[in-house]
């Protein structure tokens, strides 16, 4: 919401984008690099008089731009003002759209999750799937931000959709209705004596959406009746830095949450957790999946290194990389990789993900067997390499079955929070967490 954009929320924005960083390039490169801007202005003046017909010169700037910085990594791009308002509304909850996350591989749209109750997910759009044409027009040769500006637009004009999918042998042509997406952050519910938290996204709403839900959930349910919380962060593709520290921090008492580290060996920022534990060290099982990105890794991963929680179902993401937003006045905004992430244990979460203690498949039904719904940084072209990936790569499977009872993953951590089961991994001991 992470040249990742979200249709709903600019979850790929994560970062602190208060943090502007300028760097001085040596003197003896100067030469040549002002060769080259010669080069690219020779360029730019040879397709105004020659292309074959009038090219939009402001376009052609921006697409400069975005080729330059979408040639980083996945995550950097330019937006335009209209797009940079667009992600200020979008972290905010509440902005129009179909409700989905999407990237860019091989020049087409992948989605990474349709968000729940959207009308993207009540057409069928599936995670993983490829677009290939908006409204019959070709995706390939677009920016990802010029895709997802079509597919914005007003509320309730239908959408046409061709979408590759993994197992299907023809593209499939799905409409879906825009309408105003209200982005609940978190959604919560009673389970008998367990607390059950699913944080959709990390806009400006949800730690207090969260500590609402707690408050909530701590009337229904007596202490001595309570067992546990389950904080389900699959299919979260992450969003606000300082909304992945605050949920964090409302269960920690103390010690270092996430830490980001610059070109600048010197430039190190750490969070760290004040006192206070809004669920009052109740035992907590947090589930995660290759839907799991960016903020959700970093909250999975604090919590697992200090032992506050054990994590359970299957390789996170593995986006680590934070993106600063830097203001450009009426021009719009740049989007720059700027850092990574490390977890409390000095672990890089780039391309990496965060490893679950306990490791637990969810199976595909029927009907979705065949289909490619495996999602990792690690696959995404141009991706930063982090320190720690391996061949093994980063993510796994993200599906969340709608049926409860389908809900493998969910079930077994119901199942050791009621003692029903047992493992070596639950209830985790905070004496081996990492020191404080």
């Amino acid at each position: 919401m992470i040249r990742k954009l979200t249709v709903l929320a600019a979850g790929a924005l994560l970062g602190a984008s208060s943090m502007i960083m300028m760097q001085s390039f040596a003197a003896n490169n100067d030469g040549d690099t002002y060769k080259q801007l010669a080069i690219f202005g020779d360029v730019f003046e040879r397709v105004r008089a020659q292309y074959v017909t009038v090219p939009d010169d402001k376009k052609l700037i921006e697409n400069a731009i975005n080729g330059m910085l979408t040639s980083l990594d996945p995550h950097s791009s330019y937006m335009n003002a209209e797009e940079a308002k667009d992600m200020r509304v979008s972290t905010k909850g509440e902005f129009g759209g179909l409700g989905i996350e999407v990237t860019m591989e091989n020049d087409l749209i992948k989605v990474v999750s349709p968000m729940e109750d959207t009308p993207a997910s009540k057409a069928g759009v599936l995670a993983g799937d490829l677009i290939s044409k908006i409204d019959g027009e070709q995706v390939r040769g677009q920016t990802l931000n010029d895709a997802v500006s079509k597919m914005r637009g007003e509320v309730g004009k239908p959408i046409k959709l061709t979408i590759i999918r993994n197992g299907v042998d023809k593209p499939l042509e799905i409409t879906v209705i825009r309408d105003i997406i209200k982005v609940k952050a978190v959604k919560y519910r009673v389970e008998g004596d367990i607390g059950y938290l699913r944080l959709i996204q990390f806009t400006e709403q949800t730690y207090d959406d969260l500590q609402a839900a707690i408050k909530d959930i701590q009337s229904k349910i007596p202490s001595d009746k309570l067992k546990g919380y389950v904080l389900d962060l699959r299919l979260n593709p992450g969003g606000l830095l300082d909304q992945a520290v605050s949920v964090s921090d409302a269960f920690l008492d103390k010690g270092e949450i996430v830490s980001t580290r610059g070109r600048d060996q010197a430039e190190v920022m750490r969070f760290d957790a004040k006192p206070g534990d809004i669920s009052n060290g109740k035992p907590l099982i947090v589930l995660i999946n290759g839907g799991s990105a960016s903020a959700s890794e970093i909250v999975a991963g604090a919590l697992q290194d200090h032992r506050r929680a054990t994590v359970l179902g299957t390789q996170s993401f593995g986006k680590g990389s934070v993106q600063t937003i830097i203001p450009l006045g009426d021009n719009g905004a740049l989007r720059l990789t700027t850092a990574l992430y490390y977890t409390p244990s000095g672990a890089s979460i780039q391309g990496k993900g965060i490893t679950p203690d306990i490791k637990v498949d969810q199976p595909l039904p029927d009907e979705y067997k065949g289909y490619d719904v495996n999602l990792g940084e690690s696959e995404l072209k141009g991706h930063i390499k982090g320190n720690q990936e391996d061949d093994k790569g980063s993510g796994s499977a993200a599906f969340v079955p709608k049926d409860q009872k389908d809900d493998i993953q969910l079930n077994e951590a119901y199942k050791l929070l009621r003692g029903e089961m047992a493992n070596a991994a639950f209830p985790p001991n905070p004496q081996k967490g990492v020191p404080n």
